[in-house]
C-alpha cells in the first residue's frame, strides 16, 4: 500500500516501514563512522524503539560492539493500519544488527509489567548470562500498576500557573499559552509513571535473578534546560518524576555497592521526539534552539549525543560528572553563548519574524522522520509492504 502521513496533535497516526528503515541504516552508518567505544557488552534497554532509546541501543552495539535485548510496546501492521514507527525501526534494527554479525532480540510488551520482567530475564539467562549495562529510556503516559490500578502522567506546573509563549505547530502561529497547576494526586501518578520505581524494580528483578553482572551501569535519561521551561519542565510534575529518578539513580548506587553497579542520570539535549513534541513551550524552545545551534555548528541529534555520552563521558578514561553526580551531554545546548542567543530570540520572535528566526522546517523534518517520513532517499509514491517482521519476535 501507499503510505502517506496523517498527523494528529503531536503524532503521527501513520509510520512508513522503508523510511524508518533508512532512519535507522543512517544512524548505523552514523556509529560506524565513528571511533570505538571500549563500554558495555551485554545492553538491556527498555524503551528502546524510538529517540534516545534506539540511539543507544544503536550506540551500545555498533560503537561498543555488544549483544543487545530491547523492550519495546509497539504494535505490529493490521488490515490497512501500518505498524507504529518503533515496530519499523525495532524490525530495521534487527536486521542490519544481524547482517553485521551482532546478537539482537527484542521483547514487545508492557516494560512495567512482571511478566515481561520475567520473559525479559529468562532471556537474559538463556542467551547472555548476565547484562553489564541497563538503558532505562521508557517514556509512557500511563502505567498500570500488580494490583491493577491506572496511574497517568500530566504536563502541568507544581507552585502556580505558567504563562509563556507557545507555537502550533499546524499553523506556525505563536501565542501565549497558560500552563495549569497540577494537583497533588497528578503530581504522585507522574512520578509513578515517570519516576524511578520502576527502574529500580528492573535492577533489583535482575540482581535477584542474577542477571546482572558485578560492575555493571545502569542509566536513565532527563533533561535540564533553559529558565523559561523551568516552570513546566523542570519544575513542573514531570520534573518532581525526573527528581524521583535522579534519587532513585543514587539509591541504586547505595544498595548495590556490594556489587559495584552504578546507576546514573544522563541529562540529554532538547530534540524532537514524541515525548517532547507533547509540552508546550517546548516545541518552540528547540525550534529556536535547532537555528542557533546549527548557526554555531554544533547542533546534534539523538545518534549523535548517545555515540558522545557513550564515548566521551561513561566510557572514557573516566566518567565525566557534574557537581551533582549527573551525565551532562547537554553540555553544548547549556552553552552560555548558545543560550544568550536563544534568549535574544525568545524575547524578539514573534509572528510576523518566526520563519526567520526559528528553524521550523528542521523542526518538522525532525519529527516526520521520527515516523519515516521526508526521508530523501524514499519515493512515497511507491506501494510498500506494511506487514514487516520482527525476527527475534514470534507472532
Amino acid at each position: 500500500m501507499v503510505v502517506q502521513p496523517k498527523v494528529r496533535g503531536f503524532i503521527c497516526t501513520t509510520a512508513h516501514a522503508e523510511g524508518c528503515k533508512q532512519n535507522v541504516k543512517n544512524q548505523v552508518n552514523y556509529m560506524k563512522s565513528q571511533l570505538k567505544t571500549n563500554g558495555a557488552k551485554n545492553v538491556l534497554v527498555i524503551g528502546a524503539s524510538t529517540g534516545y532509546g534506539l540511539a543507544s541501543r544503536i550506540a551500545a552495539t555498533y560503537s561498543c560492539g555488544a549483544k543487545t535485548i530491547g523492550v519495546i510496546f509497539d504494535k505490529q501492521a493490521s488490515g490497512n493500519r501500518p505498524a507504529t514507527a518503533g515496530w519499523y525501526n525495532t524490525a530495521a534494527f534487527e536486521e542490519l544488527a544481524n547482517q553485521d554479525g551482532f546478537y539482537a532480540k527484542s521483547i514487545n510488551g508492557d516494560a512495567f509489567s512482571k511478566e515481561i520482567k520475567e520473559q525479559t530475564i529468562a532471556l537474559i539467562k538463556k542467551d547472555l548470562g548476565k547484562v553489564d549495562m541497563v538503558v532505562y529510556s521508557l517514556a509512557a503516559p500511563k502505567r498500570l500498576a500488580e494490583d491493577g490500578t491506572v496511574y497517568s502522567s500530566v504536563l502541568k506546573t507544581t507552585g502556580a500557573p505558567y504563562t509563556n509563549k507557545t507555537i502550533d505547530l499546524k499553523t506556525n502561529q505563536i501565542s501565549e499559552i497558560t500552563i495549569p497547576q497540577a494537583t497533588e494526586e497528578e503530581i504522585e501518578h507522574t512520578i509513578k509513571v515517570m519516576g524511578g520505581e520502576d527502574w529500580k524494580e528492573w535492577i533489583v528483578a535482575l540482581k535477584q535473578a542474577d542477571a546482572i553482572a558485578d560492575n555493571a551501569v545502569t542509566l536513565a535519561y532527563s533533561y535540564i534546560g533553559p529558565k523559561i521551561t523551568h516552570p513546566m519542565y523542570l519544575k513542573g510534575s514531570i520534573g518532581m518524576a525526573k527528581d524521583h529518578l535522579y534519587h532513585t539513580a543514587k539509591e541504586i548506587t547505595n544498595e548495590f555497592s556490594n556489587s559495584n553497579i552504578k546507576g546514573y542520570i544522563s541529562v540529554n539535549k532538547a530534540l524532537v521526539t514524541q515525548s517532547s513534541a507533547a509540552i508546550p513551550i517546548v516545541p518552540l524552545y528547540i525550534s529556536i534552539l535547532y537555528k542557533v545551534m546549527k548557526e554555531k555548528g554544533n547542533h546534534e541529534g539523538c545518534i549523535e549525543q548517545m555515540y558522545r555520552l557513550f564515548h566521551d563521558k561513561l566510557f572514557g578514561d573516566k566518567v565525566v560528572l557534574d557537581a551533582e553526580g549527573r551525565l551532562r551531554p547537554d553540555d553544548l545546548e547549556m552553552q552560555d553563548d548558545v543560550q544568550e542567543a536563544v534568549m535574544k530570540i525568545w524575547n524578539t520572535i514573534n509572528n510576523d519574524n518566526v520563519e526567520e528566526l526559528a528553524d521550523l522546517e528542521g523542526y518538522w523534518e525532525d519529527f516526520y522522520q521520527m515516523f519515516g517520513f521526508h526521508m530523501a532517499e524514499i519515493n512515497y509514491e511507491k506501494d510498500i509492504e506494511t506487514d514487516i517482521k520482527i525476527p527475534s519476535i514470534e507472532e
